[in-house]
């Protein structure tokens, strides 16, 4: 075969350090939006990036040669910086993170839950929320990792 066919979607989702609510309702259009910027000038498709308070999520589909770890670290790193350019001095994101593979046939569904993430958090916590996400994916945690 003479060409690389690769789909590395993933729906990486990431919170802020300690949970701090510190990512204020009139920020998080501007963070989602910078997110996206900086993902697509690193090669990686974005499909959707969205939020709340204490986390991030990304839709994404990363180029063959990225690794899950570089593009989270890559993300995070100029998204923190950002964040304390925008009057967040103490700003960053908790050092773990997860990345969940998503198939062509969940794209839509993914879009539309990370989209709808202010919707969502009216009725979940993102505690409750981060477990169901990892036990629909059969990946097992211990309680106290999660904190």
């Amino acid at each position: 075969m003479s060409h690389a066919y690769v789909s590395n979607r993933l729906h990486v989702v990431f919170s802020t350090a300690e949970r701090r609510r510190n990512i204020n309702a009139d920020l998080q259009p501007k963070l989602w939006a910078y997110m996206a910027g900086t993902a697509r000038k690193l090669g990686i498709v974005v499909y959707e990036i969205g939020g709340f308070e204490d986390h991030a999520h990304a839709f994404i589909d990363l180029p063959a040669t990225m690794t899950a770890s570089s593009a989270v670290q890559r993300l995070k790193a100029n998204s923190s910086r950002w964040l304390r350019q925008q009057g967040i001095p103490d700003f960053e994101w908790q050092r773990g993170y997860s990345a969940l593979s998503v198939s062509a046939s969940g794209t839509d569904a993914v879009k539309v839950y990370v989209k709808n993430q202010l919707e969502h958090h009216k009725r979940h916590s993102f505690e409750d929320e981060f477990k169901s996400l990892l036990a629909r994916y059969g990946l097992k945690f211990d309680p106290e990792d999660l904190l």
